[in-house]
C-alpha cells in the first residue's frame, strides 16, 4: 500500500513537472514570436495542452510566466557562452569566444524579443539589471578577475569594468538584434577587448 502511495505521489509529481515544462515551452515559443504585450496566458495553455487553471496554478499570473521564461532564456544563453568559452584553454580566448557568443545571440528570436526587448519593459530597468548581474555579469566579472590575475589585463577594480562591458554588450546585442551587423559588431568587440590587454 505505502509502495502504491508512493508511486502515485511520484507520478503526480512528474505530471505536475510536465504541465510545467509544457508550459514554459508554449510560453517561450509565444513571447519570442509575438511579444509580452500580445500572449494570453490562456492561449498559452491551450497550446500547451493544459487548462487555463494549470497555468495559474504554475505562474500566478502571465508576469510570472514571463519571469520563469525569462530565467530560462538566460539560462540558456549562460550555457551557449560558456560552452563557446571553454572550447578554449587560454584565458584571454575565452573572454572573447564568451562575448562574442553573447553578441551572436542578438539574432536569437526568444534572446532578441524576450531578454533584450521586453524584460526591461516588463520587468522594470532595476529588476532587468538584477537579473542580468546574477547571471551574465556575474560570469563576466569571474572572467575579468581570472584576466586581471594572471596579469593578462591590467590591475583594476574589476566591478566597474565589468559593468561597461556588460552594458555596451547588452547595447550591441540589442543592436544586432534590430538588424545591426554581427561581423562589424565582432570587429568593434575586438578592438575595444584589445585595448585591455597588458600582454
Amino acid at each position: 500500500m505505502e509502495r502504491a502511495v508512493r508511486a502515485m505521489a511520484l507520478k503526480r509529481a512528474e505530471q505536475r513537472e510536465a504541465t510545467r515544462r509544457a508550459l514554459l515551452a508554449e510560453g517561450q515559443r509565444q513571447f519570442a514570436a509575438d511579444g509580452y504585450h500580445h500572449v494570453v496566458l490562456s492561449e498559452v495553455a491551450r497550446a500547451a495542452g493544459v487548462t487555463k487553471g494549470a497555468a495559474y496554478h504554475h505562474f500566478d499570473s502571465k508576469a510570472g510566466l514571463f519571469r520563469a521564461v525569462l530565467a530560462e532564456v538566460q539560462q540558456q544563453l549562460g550555457e551557449r557562452v560558456a560552452t563557446a568559452a571553454h572550447r578554449y584553454e587560454d584565458l584571454w580566448e575565452q573572454l572573447r569566444a564568451g562575448c562574442r557568443a553573447f553578441l551572436a545571440a542578438g539574432t536569437d528570436p526568444a534572446v532578441r524579443q524576450i531578454l533584450l526587448i521586453d524584460a526591461p519593459a516588463v520587468l522594470g530597468w532595476d529588476e532587468w539589471r538584477a537579473l542580468d548581474e546574477e547571471s551574465s555579469a556575474r560570469h563576466l566579472a569571474e572572467a575579468l578577475t581570472a584576466l586581471s590575475a594572471a596579469g593578462i589585463i591590467a590591475d583594476q577594480p574589476v566591478e566597474p569594468l565589468a559593468r561597461m562591458l556588460s552594458g555596451a554588450m547588452n547595447e550591441t546585442a540589442l543592436w544586432i538584434a534590430r538588424g545591426g551587423d554581427p561581423q562589424a559588431a565582432e570587429q568593434a568587440l575586438d578592438r575595444l577587448l584589445a585595448g585591455l590587454r597588458t600582454l
